[in-house]
C-alpha cells in the first residue's frame, strides 16, 4: 500500500516564489509596456542605468544576472527609442559604454516614480515589521547582500 504524499506544489518553496514573483511583476509590467513599450529586461537596463550610470553590457549583466544575448537585444530597442547613447570603448573595441540620454533619464525617474509606488501598494499587505522581514529574507534567498 502506498504512504501518503502530503507534498503539495502550494507549500513548495520555490513554487510559491515563483507564483508570487509572477503575480507582483504582471501589474507592474503593464506601467513600463503601456507607457513606454518596453519588456521586462529593457526597464531592467533602464534601471540600472538610471541608478549606476554609464556601464557596460557586461557590468550590467553581472548585476543584474541577465543573459548577454537579452541585454543586447534591450540595448538595441533602447537606442532605437533613444533612450541609450553606446559608445565604443576607446581600449576594447569589444565593449560599449552605456549611458541613458535625456529622454532616457526622464523615462526612468518616471517609472521609478511608478516603482516606488506599486512597491508602496505591495507592502501595504503588510505590517512595517512584516515587509522589512519579507525583504530581508528574500534579499537573503536571492543572494542579495544585506
Amino acid at each position: 500500500m502506498m504512504e501518503k504524499d502530503d507534498f503539495t506544489p502550494q507549500d513548495f518553496l520555490p513554487f510559491l516564489l515563483n507564483r508570487a514573483a509572477e503575480e507582483c511583476s504582471l501589474e507592474f509590467q503593464g506601467e513600463y509596456k503601456n507607457r513606454y513599450g518596453m519588456l521586462r529586461t529593457e526597464w531592467r537596463v533602464l534601471f540600472h542605468l538610471g541608478i549606476y550610470g554609464s556601464l557596460t553590457a557586461k557590468e550590467i549583466g553581472v548585476r543584474a544576472k541577465i543573459h548577454k544575448t537579452k541585454i543586447s537585444r534591450a540595448v538595441a530597442k533602447l537606442a532605437e527609442r533613444r533612450f541609450v547613447t553606446r559608445n565604443r570603448d576607446e581600449n576594447d573595441r569589444r565593449a560599449e559604454h552605456l549611458a541613458l540620454t535625456p529622454a532616457g533619464e526622464m523615462a526612468y525617474r518616471d517609472l521609478r516614480s511608478v516603482a516606488r509606488e506599486y512597491d508602496d501598494k505591495l507592502t501595504s499587505r503588510f505590517s512595517e515589521d512584516e515587509a522589512v522581514l519579507l525583504r530581508r529574507l528574500l534579499k537573503k534567498l536571492s543572494g542579495i547582500e544585506t
